[in-house]
Parts: C-alpha cells; sequence; structure tokens
C-alpha cells in the first residue's frame, strides 16, 4: 500500500501544505490559510492538527473545498458544532471543524473528518490581528510555526498531549507566505529571521509593495516580519462602512472608525527618571531554558542569555531602590527573603547567585511563585514593578493573567517571551493584565536590548490623564468600543475603535484629539479624517472591534467567576457578538459540512494527529507514547518509565534544541539512571558585559587589573596618563570607563545607558574635578575624539 508521506512512527499523514496571504494596512494584518490535505490511505481518515496563532487574533471565515465543491462554514455554539461534527463523521460525511482551546487563546485545534481514501480538500481560515510596535519602531507580524508542549500543572488538561512531534527536517508538509504591503506613512523595508525574496515595490511613492518567504522554509523557527515605516509616528484614521443587512444600531450594522496612534514622547532625561522603586525579576530555570535562541547548535542557550540579562539589569538598577529575584521551575527560590534596598553588598550577593543559576527547576509553574510575590505588601513609595522572564510553555494560562489581573492595583508587569514557541497569550495577557508592556527574545534577538527598553519604561515617569476626545459633524455620535488606557508608554501604539452613529456626511471632515499628562505638564496630539466609508472592504475593523468586546466580556466572566456571580448571561452575549460578527470565540466554533457526501462508511475511521517539528539534536521524545524513538545516545529496547514523564525538566517541543538528559529505567537494575550532560566549552565573555560586571552600585569603577586589560593597555601607561589633579584612582577608572563604552560600543548604547548615567552621576558629585582635562587625558589614552556634550558631562 502506497501511504505517502510518513511520521517516525510510520503513519500516514494527510496534511501536504500550508499556504499563508498576508495583507498589511497600517498597523493591521490581515491573514488567510489555506491547507491542503491528502488521504493516500486505503480507509478514511479523521485528520486534527492542533496549531498556535498569534494571541489576539479575530478568526472571522472558515471554508473548505472538496472534489470541486465549496462548502462555508457556519459559526455555532461550541458544543452544538461538536455534535453536528461528530454526527456528520459518524454518518460518512465530510466534516471540517475549528475550534479555539479552553485552555489558551492562542492555541486552535482543526478538525477534519471521514476524508474518503484518495481524497484531496483544502481548508481555508482568515483572520486579522493587531501588528505591534517594536523599540527600532518596526511593526512585528508573527506568524507562530512552531507549538511547544505546554507545561501543564498535576491535575490539569494538556493542550498538547495528543501532538506528536517530530525533527524539523522531517515535517511532512511546506510553508509558503506571500505578504503585500500598504501604508500612507511610506515602505522603509522589511526585515526577518526567515529567507525572504527582495522586497518589491507596486507604487512610486513606496506607500505598496510585496514581498515572499523563499521556498524551502524548514519548521525550525516562528516566522518573523519586521516592517519600517517612513513616517511611523504618524497617526493614521479609517472609516469602515458597515453590513447593510445587519441589525440597526448593531455593531456590524455602523460605520466604525479605527484611530492608529503612535505617539512620541520627549526623551527621557536623567533627572526625570524614577529613582525610587521596588524591582522583582522573576525568571524561569526550567528544563526548556537549556535550549538555543535559534537553530544553530553554537548559539546562545536561553538561559545564558537570561543570566547575561539579569547581570546587566543588576548593573542599570538605580543606587537606593529596592530589588529581589525568584527562580521558578517546578518549585521556586527566592534570593532573598524579601526585598532588599540596592547596596554595593546586596548587588554582589545577587550576582553570585545569577552566575550559579541554571535551567534545573523542573516543569514550569509560574503561578505559585506570582502568588508569593503578591502576598507580600508593596513597600510605601516604592512602586512594585514586576519583570518575568519565560519561554511561555505552560498550561495554566488563564489562571495565571487572572492573578495577575486582580493585583494590577500594586504593581507593573512586563513580561519577555523567549524563544520560539512561546505562548503569546500568555506573554501579552500577563502584561496587559499588569498595566505594562511585552516583549518577544527570538532567534539573533539580543535580549539585553529588549530589557533594557522595558527598564526604561519601568523608569519613565507615568504618562497619565490619557483621553480621547472626538468632534464630528452636527447630528453624529461617537461611541467608543474599546476602552482608553489608562497609561502610555514611549514606543506604545494605540488602536482604538469607536461607533459612528448617526447620519454619515461622508463630505464632511471629523477630527480626534489624543491629550495626557506626563511629567506634569499637558500634552496633545490632533488628527484629521475625512469621513468617507472604506470601499471594498473586509470588514477588518468590525472584526476586531468586536473580538475587542468578546474579550472584553471574557474579563468581565473571570470578575464574575471570582465574587460567586452568575456568567451564563455574559455566555449567551458572547455567543451572540460571535455569531454576528463570524467571529470565533471561546464559546464557538466553525463547521462545516458536506451533505452531498452521505455515504455509508465501509472501514474503520483513522484518527491521524498531524505532527509538529521537534529539533532537539538529542533525543526525540513523542507526547503520544511511552517509549524513546530511536537514537544513537539511547538503546531503543531501554523504555521510559511513562510515570516519570511529569517530573522531566519539561516535555520538550518544537522550538527545541536540547543536550539533555533523561530519567529513565535501566533495564538492568530497574533503578534510576541519568544520561549527563555534554560538558561545553565556555564562551569567551561579551568585552562589554564584561566591563559592565566591574562596575560597583553607585555608579564607579575601580582601576583593578581586569579593567586595564579591557582597555588592552598596560598597567603603567594607564597610571602615567592619569592627571595629576586626579588623587582618586576610581575617578580615573570611571571616566576611562565611560570613555570606552562611548568611543567602542556607541551602536549598542541602548544596553548600556543606564550604566552610564549612573557613572555620570557618581563623577559629577565629585568635588573640584576638571572635567576637560579629564576627558583631554582620557582621548589620548584610548584614541577617542569625543566631547562632554557626548559624555552627558
Amino acid at each position: 500500500m502506497n501511504c505517502g508521506l510518513l511520521t517516525s512512527k510510520k503513519e500516514p499523514v494527510p496534511l501536504k501544505s500550508i499556504s499563508v496571504e498576508v495583507s498589511v494596512n497600517g498597523f493591521i494584518a490581515d491573514v488567510s490559510s489555506t491547507f491542503t490535505y491528502e488521504n493516500t490511505e486505503s480507509n478514511p481518515v479523521e485528520a486534527v492538527f492542533v496549531f498556535p496563532m498569534e494571541d489576539g487574533s479575530s478568526v472571522y471565515d472558515f471554508h473548505a473545498e472538496i472534489g470541486g465543491n465549496l462548502i462555508e462554514a457556519t459559526i455555532k455554539e461550541k458544543q452544538e458544532a461538536i455534535y453536528d461534527y461528530d454526527d456528520a463523521i459518524s454518518s460518512g460525511q465530510e466534516a471540517f471543524l475549528l475550534e479555539e482551546s479552553d485552555e489558551s487563546p492562542d492555541v486552535f485545534r482543526l478538525s477534519v473528518g471521514s476524508l474518503p481514501a484518495g481524497q484531496t480538500a483544502s481548508v481555508s481560515l482568515s483572520y486579522v490581528t493587531e501588528l505591534p510596535v517594536q523599540a527600532d519602531d518596526a511593526l512585528r507580524f508573527f506568524l507562530p510555526t512552531v507549538l511547544c508542549p505546554r507545561y501543564t500543572p498535576q491535575g490539569t488538561t494538556s493542550l498538547t498531549s495528543e501532538v506528536p512531534f517530530v525533527p524539523c527536517d522531517s515535517v511532512p508538509y511546506s510553508l509558503s507566505l506571500n505578504c503585500h504591503l500598504s501604508s500612507l506613512n511610506g515602505i522603509a523595508s522589511v526585515k526577518s529571521n526567515s529567507s525572504l525574496s527582495p522586497l518589491e515595490y507596486l507604487s512610486d511613492d513606496k506607500t505598496e509593495a510585496k514581498v515572499s518567504l523563499s521556498p524551502g522554509f524548514q519548521f525550525d523557527r516562528d516566522v518573523e516580519l519586521l516592517i519600517y515605516y517612513s513616517q511611523a509616528h504618524q497617526p493614521t484614521a479609517v472609516v469602515e462602512a458597515g453590513v447593510s443587512t445587519a441589525a440597526e444600531g448593531s455593531l456590524m450594522g455602523v460605520p466604525l472608525v479605527m484611530v492608529s496612534l503612535y505617539p512620541e514622547f520627549s526623551r527621557s532625561t536623567e533627572e526625570s527618571l524614577t529613582k525610587n522603586g521596588e524591582f522583582i525579576f522573576l525568571m524561569d530555570c526550567s528544563g526548556s531554558m537549556k535550549e538555543t535562541m535559534e537553530w544553530e547548535s553554537n548559539s546562545a542557550r536561553r538561559i545564558e542569555s537570561a543570566r547575561d540579562t539579569l547581570l546587566l539589569l543588576l548593573k542599570s538598577l538605580p543606587f537606593g531602590c529596592y530589588f529581589n529575584i525568584c527562580l521558578f521551575g517546578s518549585h521556586f527560590k527566592f534570593f532573598f527573603p524579601k526585598s532588599v534596598e540596592y547596596t554595593q553588598q546586596t548587588m554582589e550577593s545577587a550576582m553570585k547567585k545569577v552566575k550559579d543559576m541554571d535551567a534545573n527547576l523542573g516543569g514550569t509553574e509560574i503561578l505559585s511563585p506570582l502568588c508569593e510575590i503578591f502576598r507580600e505588601p508593596c513597600k510605601p513609595g516604592y512602586p512594585r514593578q514586576l519583570f518575568v522572564f519565560t519561554d511561555g510553555e505552560v498550561g495554566n494560562i488563564k489562571e495565571v493573567i487572572e492573578k495577575v489581573k486582580k493585583n494590577s492595583a500594586k504593581h507593573r508587569c512586563f513580561t519577555f517571551g523567549i524563544g520560539d514557541g512561546a505562548s503569546t497569550a500568555l506573554i501579552k495577557g500577563m502584561a496587559k493584565a499588569g498595566n505594562g508592556h511585552f516583549q518577544f527574545v527570538c532567534g539573533k534577538d539580543r535580549m539585553q536590548a529588549k530589557v533594557m527598553q522595558t527598564l526604561s519604561f519601568a523608569l519613565q515617569p507615568a504618562v497619565t490623564n490619557v483621553a480621547l476626545n472626538w468632534h464630528v459633524p452636527d447630528g453624529m455620535e461617537v461611541v467608543p468600543v474599546s476602552e482608553t488606557p489608562m497609561m502610555l508608554f514611549s514606543g506604545q501604539q494605540l488602536i482604538l475603535y469607536s461607533q459612528l452613529k448617526g447620519k454619515v456626511d461622508e463630505t464632511a471632515v471629523g477630527h480626534v484629539s489624543l491629550q495626557y499628562s506626563l511629567c506634569d505638564m499637558e500634552h496633545k496630539t490632533e488628527m484629521h479624517f475625512a469621513l468617507n466609508c472604506a470601499k471594498h472592504s473586509r470588514l477588518t475593523a468590525h472584526r476586531l472591534a468586536a473580538k475587542s468586546l468578546i474579550n472584553q466580556m471574557e474579563e468581565k466572566k473571570e470578575e464574575q467567576l471570582l465574587t460567586g456571580g452568575g456568567i451564563e448571561n455574559l455566555k449567551k452575549n458572547i455567543v451572540e457578538m460571535s455569531s454576528e460578527a463570524r467571529v470565533l470565540s471561546p464559546y464557538t466554533a466553525f463547521i462545516a459540512i458536506n451533505k452531498e457526501s452521505r455515504e455509508a462508511i465501509q472501514a474503520p475511521l483513522i484518527r491521524r494527529d498531524i505532527p509538529c517539528g521537534d529539533y532537539m539534536n538529542e533525543v526525540s521524545l513523542f507526547n503520544s507514547g511511552d517509549y524513546m524513538n530511536e537514537v544513537s545516545l539511547f538503546n531503543s529496547a531501554m523504555p521510559c518509565d511513562s510515570s516519570l514523564k511529569a517530573s522531566l525538566p519539561k516535555k520538550k517541543g518544537s522550538s527545541l534544541i536540547s543536550k539533555i538528559f533523561m530519567k529513565c529505567l535501566s533495564p538492568a537494575s530497574n533503578s534510576m539512571s541519568e544520561l549527563p550532560v555534554p560538558v561545553e566549552e565556555e564562551k569567551q565573555k561579551d568585552p562589554m558585559l564584561k566591563l559592565i560586571s566591574f562596575q560597583k552600585a553607585n555608579g564607579s569603577w575601580e582601576l583593578q587589573q581586569e579593567l586595564i586589560n579591557l582597555f588592552n593597555k598596560a598597567e603603567q601607561e594607564v597610571l602615567q596618563k592619569k592627571p595629576k589633579e586626579i588623587s582618586d584612582k576610581s575617578v580615573w577608572a570611571t571616566f576611562l570607563a565611560l570613555l570606552w563604552l562611548h568611543g567602542f560600543n556607541s551602536h549598542m548604547k541602548d544596553e548600556w545607558k543606564f550604566v552610564a548615567l549612573k557613572a555620570v552621576s557618581w563623577i559629577k558629585a565629585q568635588p573640584g574635578l576638571n572635567l576637560s582635562i579629564c576627558l583631554q587625558a582620557g582621548n589620548d589614552l584610548l584614541g577617542c575624539q569625543l566631547d562632554l556634550k557626548t559624555l552627558e558631562l
């Protein structure tokens, strides 16, 4: 029997290809994905594909084509759709079901049922999503292709327990992606972590372009496109017509205005930065943090990048603040019983522990340490800032987010998703619930740069009294759909939706103003927009507005659950909104049935779970069985004790390159044995991070031999060049360190700017110092040509 492509368990795989068409318009992406299935077996099959999707995506269309027939899906209450699907495939009909995971809104399940032998089918789904802005003003389009197994606390259901994993070069289906770009702000360039075709402009003013993913994509990473606009901070507004057949006054029946704002605040100065604060760093030290940041085996490991980042953070904290660090996995441990004042002694103690930090704490139990953090009362006058670092592979996402939201009045939460496959629902959800900011660190990204940008957010004075004011012609009314946030950060964009009720004069012009307070000063940004509705619309704004309303109702439902209130009416309202807007929700599903295919099944229906890629280079562990695959390091006859799966550092998934050990039952002794982790050569330390590691908590450096070696100078030469006016060698060392950072690492200033600010403050506090003489001597010694203005002295 010719079974076509096989998994490593010799099972036929019916999914053959995935094609993705992306249309980016301003800050919004409209995405259509088509999955092509082929049953090469002699019996009918049911194919089940569990896959990730960017959190916040609004799925609005689902249809299938089989045997030349187009089958449009309807959206129904989830349980009703599941019953219809089961009934259809049991009676021999071809059926298709798309549903959102109950545990996590960024994981979806696509079931293709009763696909006859020899038949080909294509399934298409479409969704819209907002694009977040990165530190360098790029818009980030993110297509998750990697689904890591989610670590699930004991007693709860695993999201990915049924998903088989295969090596990335054995994924039996292909991916193609084409992207059309359109923006009145001008398209400057597009970058990616994957190979792309050259950017092709479709208009002379560079407001339209297209780009494609190069052929041969390996499922070893999530696909990321970074889109740069020529005028990134230019606000835009689009008025979108409603649906004439929708109920009068309903969300879908009236025009909607979508406003995209990316205000540019003045740069923070040393004087404006907050000095007081309590900083708590919650660091994932579970087993999967041993994995590399990208596909290449010589890439830095996640735990190594996290370790360097923590050391940089410790050196960048303002003198006199409070801080603590908590490492978590299956259990957790704090560096100090409670937050301590930031001094030279506490900084050195923390640094020593950070250097010993490793990915050896088992699974990813993030809820318990969060509860412990929130149990400790905040320090008056020291606002709490929580930094969470994790690869995001947890199963109890909704419970974690609700805990953060419940304590949002006590802290701000900043999150970092590390590596491909990190849950966008967890990373985005925690940051939103905690009024903070999120970052994803993948591939060749330097974690330090992104974390320092977030530290800048945490130290910024609050942007408060945020208000959006509308001015439209008489006879019209603006009804907000999305909530205006309570606070803003530099580098954060706003996408807000409002209904336009009343008679719309398409020849008129409206305007909207964003007002806010910063450092006791009032600021205002205004924008005018035409009221003529967008033609040939795919209802992009309406779909996103509907998703925003559904999310708001979901949050109210969680609040009512905590207070013991009824939730049936809220569920009913969510289902009604989902059905009206044809937008998927936690309580609805898309169902498509080919009613012309009713034939009695002549053979048993075989279920096939579509595999996700797994690129662990030593071991492939399948969730669906209790045995390891045959690999060179193991005897294939040696069974893994299935009861030990929960005690593994973490179930390994598709984004992982791993030199791990697995605890197995030794056939000879029936006792526990460990496969040793190969010893790796110590990587050469980054000179910049090495110099920063020598800085004292107050911002100064001592003139030690290791620092002199970094300058590539002899000690005698350094001492001879020291001006006679400087009696304290620490002053000379600090001045040289500041010069070295500006002169040889200016391209990485985002990473060391807070270290430099502390050094500048310390130098300015030294009495009787002639800065011009110090500058001339330092420039002569290091071969620089810097001035005091550049050094901010």
